[in-house]
């Protein structure tokens, strides 16, 4: 536990530097380091400790953030979840093997429940030779299955030892998911200040920045889209934000263009990571590109018939209810298609969803960054509904700013994709929906083919 031991040991050196912002308070890192100690106590004296599997339903909050760590130097399995999950917590719970899940709600209060029955999966079993702690997070994958993947605690540490820049970090993306645990884990680890969300609305984001003074904004180009659309940003400061981070989705480069007006302070900077892989070092070829170039130290990196693969030193022990995706040299296929030009990569979307059109490849995102240059079009998802004749066949889903009659609207954004791209591209039906049907509860695009 070298890795651990020594990044709560730089924690608790900290001091009086803010450690957490929660409902318009600051914590240092003393009293977030005392909380973390009373619950090292109350895990004990409670049986919890090396290989108990221990679930957590909450958001990000100073209880919360402190049992993870007092979980970690438990050496338990950890399994956060969110209620963003909804009906599926006892099957994930169930997959997990989870043995004691504490509930928060919205004013930090807590319940502890035990599950006598429960029991452990074998990958979990032959984990606990290690003696470290682990993290189970869930993925519904490419088939929609939920997959458990299993990853070392101390192997995820490893990588924050070297102390690099602190931010003031918005905890936006959700604490279940991977990307969301390395943000919070990686704030801590080089002393930075944990800006706690009590909720996603833009209103709420754009708050919370200006009452907390965030420098860091780790986001989805979903969320960027809809707060662009929304307008709110006009009504607060935002001018502490110096860096954007987005990924987990592609980026439209209309979206990217129009960011830079809201955040004239902040560099944006694209990043990569996979639950299996990790999250790996990433340099964008400029603020306004959205071509990138990944890697970095534990990572490498192979583009095999333009599908990206990687292979990690931070891969995942494995999935708890699956096949392993690894081939015996350890590298991943990850389903990205993606265009190269020397050094960096543009990632077109994942091979699962593109749609193919009498044997023409259409990539989702490419129609849905032309919609999006399109006048009174809110947000705009694209999927593919099969046809006997074509394989597949590009429909539309738009949400407007303001009604308009079917019809117009309907030849005006024909003709605006036809000026633009290959016209087996172009949407063969549009349907106007709500804002809230194109985006998930993790604020990514919502796409499914059809048929």
């Amino acid at each position: 536990m070298q890795a651990i031991e020594t990044i709560i040991g730089r924690m608790a050196a900290k001091g009086d530097v803010p450690a957490l912002f929660w409902n318009d308070r600051e914590y240092s890192y003393a009293e977030f380091m005392a909380l973390v100690a009373v619950w090292r106590d109350r895990l004990a004296a409670d049986g919890i400790g090396q290989g108990t599997v221990c679930g957590f339903l909450g958001e990000y909050s100073p209880q919360v953030c402190a049992l993870i760590f007092a979980l970690m130097q438990s050496k338990a399995i950890l399994v956060p979840f969110t209620a963003a999950i909804g009906n599926e917590l006892p099957e994930f719970m169930e997959i997990a093997g989870v043995e004691y899940l504490f509930r928060f709600d919205s004013a930090d209060d807590w319940t502890l429940e035990y599950f006598e029955n429960s029991q452990n999966n074998e990958l979990i079993v032959s984990f606990l030779a290690r003696g470290v702690p682990g993290l189970v997070v869930f993925t519904s994958g490419s088939t929609g299955k939920p997959k458990g993947i299993l990853q070392d605690c101390e192997r995820v540490m490893k990588k924050f030892v070297l102390e690099r820049e602190s931010w003031r970090t918005l905890l936006f993306l959700m604490l279940d998911h991977f990307g969301g645990f390395n943000t919070l884990l990686s704030t801590f680890a080089y002393g930075g200040t944990a800006v706690c969300l009590p909720e996603r609305s833009q209103e709420t984001v754009c708050r919370v920045i200006e009452k907390s003074r965030a420098t860091l904004l780790p986001t989805t180009p979903t969320f960027i889209n809809l707060l662009i659309a929304s307008r709110c940003y006009q009504n607060y400061d935002l001018s502490s934000i110096r860096l954007i981070t987005y990924g987990t989705e592609v980026m439209p480069a209309t979206t990217l263009h129009k960011l830079r007006d809201i955040f004239p302070n902040a560099r944006v900077k694209q990043t990569y990571g996979l639950s299996e892989l990790g999250v790996l070092r990433s340099k964008s070829e400029s603020d306004d590109s959205v071509w990138v170039k990944i890697g970095g130290a534990g990572f490498e990196v192979k583009i095999v018939d333009n599908i990206l693969w990687i292979r990690s030193e931070a891969n995942m022990v494995g999935y708890l209810n699956a096949p392993s995706p690894f081939d015996v040299d350890g590298w991943m296929c990850t389903g990205d298609q993606v265009e190269l030009n020397g050094e960096y990569m543009r990632i077109l979307g994942r091979k699962s969803e593109m749609i193919n059109v009498g044997g023409q490849k259409v990539f989702p995102a490419e129609v849905e960054a032309v919609l999006l240059e399109a006048e009174n079009i809110r947000d705009a998802s694209v999927v593919g509904v099969i046809h006997p004749v074509m394989g597949h066949i590009v429909t539309a889903r738009v949400s407007l700013h303001t009604a308009e009659e079917q019809r117009g609207l309907v030849e005006r954004l024909r003709k605006h994709c036809m000026e633009r791209m290959a016209k087996y591209k172009v949407p063969v039906r549009f349907t106007v929906v709500a804002e809230s049907d194109q985006r998930t509860a993790r604020f990514k695009k919502s796409r499914q083919v059809d048929g």
